[in-house]
């Protein structure tokens, strides 16, 4: 087996898909490596958890930008590219991205999102899906294009809604599945990329 894939995991709390993504990366014959993880926020918990394992964790704090967000996301390509980055992860990363960060990473940048997409984009899925009266959910892995939540699927897991859900119990099991298809999918996608996937 050659060389892995560098990922990089963006996170802006405390990361859980980040840590299952860890956990995968070290099993045998994993294809890809987390060779960073990347916050936005100094306090993100999931910095700390990556520090632990031995990940180096990098805070690119959005403050000091102000409203630049293109500023701030010029700030985390540097880091990227300065340490070979070759696929972001996107982890609980909530920032609205801008065109610049979306075009620089197209086709490497991937995104776990709570819903079977293209239903229920955005915010509040599970509190949503119950509402309309689903009989399941789940979470889907897409690559990160202009429009929120939009790009291309790669994965998705279902989850039977149960009577006596609510959004939390719900969410607790979407979780579950989005870790298992998270590395699974993460992968299955690199192992498409071939060598020479950094530009």
């Amino acid at each position: 087996m050659g060389p892995k894939t560098k990922v990089a995991v963006l996170i802006s709390g405390r990361g859980s898909n980040m840590e299952a993504l860890v956990r995968a990366a070290k099993a045998e014959g994993c294809p890809f490596e987390i060779a960073l993880v990347l916050a936005n926020k100094p306090d993100a918990k999931g910095l700390e958890i990556a520090a632990e394992a031995g990940i180096e964790a990098l805070c690119v704090d959005q403050k000091p930008f102000g409203k630049d967000r293109e500023a701030h996301e010029r700030a985390i390509d540097a880091a990227l590219r300065a340490r070979g980055i070759e696929v972001i992860a996107l982890a609980g990363y909530m920032r609205i991205l801008t065109p610049f960060l979306v075009d620089a990473w197209e086709g490497r940048m991937l995104n776990i999102h709570p819903s079977l997409l293209p239903a229920y984009p955005g915010l509040d899925t599970h509190a949503r899906a119950i509402a309309a009266g689903e009989v399941e959910a789940g979470c889907t892995v897409h690559l990160v294009t202009a429009g929120v939540d939009e790009g291309p699927i790669l994965g998705q897991a279902r989850v039977p809604i149960l009577p006596d859900d609510d959004d939390h119990s719900l969410a607790e099991r979407v979780l579950e599945q989005e870790h298992k298809l998270y590395a699974d999918t993460l992968a299955a996608f690199v192992r498409t990329l071939g060598p020479a996937a950094a530009n």
